[in-house]
């Protein structure tokens, strides 16, 4: 742990984001952003056109930030870096958020069975040393993901009454139930999880800070 560690607020109530930034030494604050994501994104189009799946990402990854900017916690400003992010899973370039119905889920889970998709997860860091937002900056992480070909329709309706697909990004995880199912992916792991690591330290350095002063734990 750094003898003087910087807080990190996590605007996201990921418990896979919240659980790889744990792994990495860091501890953060968590805090639920209520972000209308549909919203975000209608207004975003409405102004500029489509949108493509990086872009939404991490439009909805700073709008996660952004909602968070100013809040106290326990009575007190933040104080440190606020870490808003989001992902979408591309399928033969359709964007598959979360499915939330277990048809919905088993739909996704015979097309993209055999096939490879690309999991994009945004970041957007807002620095708010000092009590108030200072700078900010973004980027997008993204891996392709390939599924087994020989997954069968049991071990997909299995996976699905868990309840774990309905609630993740192209209703999958490579972190826990459906990790069996993943037989390769290329790129950074952790954004399949949502959250890179590398991205984040990248984020971080852009704004002179060293890593090893986020960890607190």
């Amino acid at each position: 742990m750094h003898p003087h560690p910087l807080r990190l607020y996590l605007a996201s109530t990921s418990p896979a984001r919240l659980a790889t930034l744990r792994a990495a030494g860091i501890e953060p604050v968590v805090i639920a952003p209520n972000v209308d994501e549909d919203a975000a994104v209608e207004a975003w189009v409405a102004a500029n056109g489509p949108i493509g799946a990086v872009t939404m990402v991490e439009v909805l990854a700073r709008a996660k930030a952004e909602a968070v900017v100013g809040r106290t916690v326990d009575g007190e400003p933040i104080d440190g870096f606020i870490l808003g992010g989001d992902s979408a899973f591309e399928l033969d370039g359709v964007i598959y958020g979360k499915p939330h119905l277990p048809e919905v889920a088993r739909e996704r889970w015979h097309l993209q069975r055999g096939r490879t998709g690309h999991l994009h997860s945004g970041h957007w860091l807002v620095d708010h040393r000092g009590g108030a937002a200072r700078a900010a900056g973004g980027s997008v992480t993204t891996s392709a993901v390939t599924f087994a070909s020989d997954i069968s329709d049991e071990e997909i309706d299995a996976y699905i009454a868990t309840g774990e697909p309905l609630k993740v990004a192209g209703a999958f995880t490579i972190d826990s139930l459906g990790a069996p199912f993943i037989t390769a992916v290329d790129g950074d792991p952790h954004a399949v999880v949502g959250l890179s690591l590398a991205a984040l330290r990248s984020l971080v350095l852009g704004f002179g800070v060293s890593w090893p002063t986020l960890w607190n734990r």
